[in-house]
């Protein structure tokens, strides 16, 4: 998957943001996605890191940049339990 591939890439860049792991779900997971798809990211951030919304876009702005397409960016804490349970057999790991 090219997806995973600059993600794999660019993980140290990443891991600058304070990102511990990025996994992906959804359309591109399930080979769903069209040309107007995003790109579902869920971010797992490093514990040692204090992250505030401005790094959380500026994260999701770099991810954009970097796969030429729009990311929906989440954490697991955002994820509503029974969001979690949909998501969790489709999850790839990316970075």
């Amino acid at each position: 998957n090219q997806i995973i591939r600059i993600l794999r890439q660019y993980r140290e860049e990443l891991t600058k943001f304070g990102v511990k792991s990025l996994s992906l779900f959804g359309s591109v997971v399930r080979g769903e996605e069209t040309p107007e798809s995003d790109v579902d990211i869920l971010v797992e951030f490093d514990p040692a890191y204090r992250i505030g919304l401005l790094a959380f876009i500026r994260l999701r702005h770099r991810l954009e940049e970097l796969l030429g397409r729009k990311v929906d960016l989440v954490t697991p804490a955002a994820l509503k339990p029974r969001m979690k349970n949909l998501i969790s057999p489709e999850v790839v790991y990316g970075a």
